[in-house]
């Protein structure tokens, strides 16, 4: 159990909030030092159910006197979600809400310290790749307690801009949808080649799951791995030739530069609401 644990409150109980309330209370934050804010009856008695955290429909009840508030609704909820709220000066706000910006939530709230972060849906079994961006009013307490949060969804990695937010989305945020596309297309593939479909899915995920487990442990660069994978004049140099012609690199540059600007496209919306 964390001695003199600091008391967070959630607003917003989805599954992202639900895998880190379980990280949380995992890595020995107590129960009693979690709040969450959640205005679906079911899912908030599920929450008290599952893990012994206080939960409330009432947002300002739910925050009152935390340490750290997780925004954790969806972006389009934000602004009514905290509409009214005023945590205590020099609050640690911690937003997993994509495209909100840093001075739509202060518009929102008041004289907080934000730190923003985009975590990927692999955190919902603790697998997770989380970017966070702190501006430079952010203590070193406020940069830790997000550190510690959302360790429990994965490892994490700083940012240097906020604007950089919107590349980690488009990347690692959005990034399960292309890996599960991937490997529906490679499956798919397999079945016109005239493998049996539940062999094809079979072994175009373990070849994906495992190539990323192979890149993570051992250290070797992926580019390495690659052209060790790929011997000259054999069936993979064949393969990678016709996806290298077909402009793969390309396209997913432009993939993720469209996904980037819909992230600051949003940021921008949310952001005129809150001045209109």
């Amino acid at each position: 159990m964390i001695a003199d644990a600091p008391l967070i409150a959630f607003i917003g109980g989805g599954n992202m909030a639900a895998s880190l309330i379980g990280g949380l209370i995992g890595a020995g934050h107590p129960a009693d030092a979690i709040r969450v804010a959640e205005p679906d009856a079911a899912r908030a008695a599920t929450l008290a159910k599952r893990f012994r955290v206080t939960t409330s429909g009432d947002n300002a009840a739910i925050i009152d006197g935390a340490a750290v508030i997780v925004v954790a609704t969806k972006p389009q909820q934000v602004a009514s979600a905290l509409s009214g709220l005023r945590p205590a000066a020099g609050t640690t706000v911690l937003s997993i809400a994509a495209g909100v910006r840093i001075a739509t939530l202060r518009a929102l709230l008041g004289d907080v310290v934000v730190v923003r972060a985009m975590p990927n849906m692999p955190a919902l079994f603790g697998a997770g790749i989380t970017g966070l961006f702190a501006d430079a009013d952010a203590s070193s307490l406020a940069r830790s307690h997000a550190e510690r949060l959302l360790d429990a969804a994965g490892a994490i990695c700083w940012v240097a801009r906020e604007e950089l937010i919107d590349a980690v989305t488009a990347l690692s945020g959005s990034g399960p949808a292309y890996f599960f596309l991937l490997t529906e297309a490679l499956g798919e593939a397999g079945v016109k080649l005239g493998l049996d479909e539940a062999v094809a899915r079979k072994l175009a995920l373990h070849t994906f799951t495992g190539s990323a487990r192979m890149a993570q442990d051992s250290g070797v660069d992926v580019a390495t791995l690659r052209a060790q994978v790929t011997s000259k004049g054999g069936t993979t140099e064949a393969a990678l030739a016709v996806l290298e012609a077909g402009g793969l690199r390309t396209l997913f540059g432009e993939a993720l530069a469209a996904a980037a600007r819909r992230g600051q496209q949003m940021g921008d919306e949310l952001a005129a609401g809150i001045r209109n």
